[in-house]
């Protein structure tokens, strides 16, 4: 008798569980319905209550009022004033959700017109949108640290061999279509990846924190003229700062132009005889073991999935938005080593 109970007891456990799960399985997809534990798989965040306090930053107002939206998604009815298609867009914290979804984990907005119930016309103006949206309200915010800060922040290993380093800068690539443009076609194409791309500039602090941010550029461009076309030279560097990159960074010329004195930290080229003296292997080994954080930087921008693939044409109006944005937004994420600047949001 007392096993026939336990029995039922067991199954009766296993049937409300099994119950759970289709209840959530055939719940709307929304950021209230995904589990907790799937909130960093699908916006990078590490729990809700981040997400939510970013999207309070944000303050597209309840309603979304504060989102400007193409006239063609704003009311989901015709002209005459009768409903057409699917039902109205999402609520505002939804469509954070969604914008989300399609560059992080690069879900396809037809995929996304079906989870969350609206046109793929829907989904597509919604992540323009919101592009530019999240552009323009984290275009306040000043990732640039100052040196006090940076010094404050500076790993020990920076400290005991590189403690002038103001910033770490590399160039990385993405993908983009073919257009029918011989020109931009030329332009675009990238000798060391060997198709089409857009070619931007990341820097970051010794600490690991994204600082700096350039727009993209056509993949043709060098990596010593993005950096003079980008800005970077014109932020605010301190005497005595250096900036730490990678040996194709030939950019003393340009430092030598600054106002202030600005040193650059680069591998040692190899010697006329075909090999590094040892002091400069270990240099190498030195500056590639500091460096290796802008790579890592990078690489969490990059799994902002929407960059696997091959950006198409119709995205290149707002791409140079979703670049900033997702690089912008890692600051949000678990640091890489440490990053007060989201912290200052946040809080």
């Amino acid at each position: 008798m007392e096993d026939r109970m336990t029995q039922l007891l067991a199954d009766i456990e296993k049937l409300q569980k099994e119950k759970a799960e289709l209840q959530w399985a055939n719940a709307p997809f929304s950021i209230d319905t995904i589990k907790d534990s799937d909130i960093p798989f699908y916006t990078g965040f590490p729990s809700r209550a981040v997400f939510d306090k970013v999207f309070a930053y944000f303050n597209p107002d309840p309603n979304g009022e504060n989102l400007i939206l193409n006239s063609s998604d704003s009311k989901g009815v015709s002209a005459t004033g009768t409903k057409t298609g699917r039902p109205r867009k999402p609520t505002p914290q939804n469509q954070f959700f969604l914008f989300l979804c399609r560059v992080r984990v690069g879900l396809m907005e037809q995929y996304l017109a079906n989870r969350f119930g609206v046109s793929v016309s829907t989904v597509s103006n919604l992540v323009i949108s919101w592009a530019n949206y999240i552009y323009l309200k984290l275009g306040v915010l000043n990732i640039w640290p100052s040196k006090q800060q940076i010094k404050s922040n500076m790993p020990s290993s920076f400290k005991e061999k590189y403690p002038s380093t103001r910033i770490i800068i590399d160039c990385t690539e993405i993908k983009t279509q073919m257009s029918s443009s011989l020109l931009s076609k030329s332009m675009t194409y990238s000798n060391y990846k060997s198709s089409n791309t857009l070619k931007g500039l990341i820097g970051i602090t010794p600490g690991g924190c994204v600082s700096f941010v350039s727009q993209l550029y056509t993949g043709c461009i060098s990596d010593q003229e993005i950096t003079r076309r980008s800005g970077l030279l014109k932020m605010d560097f301190d005497d005595g700062d250096s900036i730490m990159a990678d040996k194709g960074f030939e950019i003393q010329d340009l430092l030598d132009q600054m106002p202030v004195c600005v040193k650059l930290n680069i591998p040692p080229k190899l010697g006329l005889y075909g090999q590094m003296a040892l002091l400069d292997v270990r240099d190498t080994q030195s500056i590639a073991a500091e460096r290796i954080h802008v790579e890592r930087a990078i690489n969490k921008i990059k799994n902002f999935h929407i960059f696997d693939q091959v950006i198409p044409i119709s995205l290149s109006g707002s791409i140079n938005q979703i670049w900033t944005t997702c690089a912008v937004l890692t600051l949000f994420h678990n640091p890489i080593i440490s990053c007060p600047i989201a912290d200052s949001v946040l809080n």
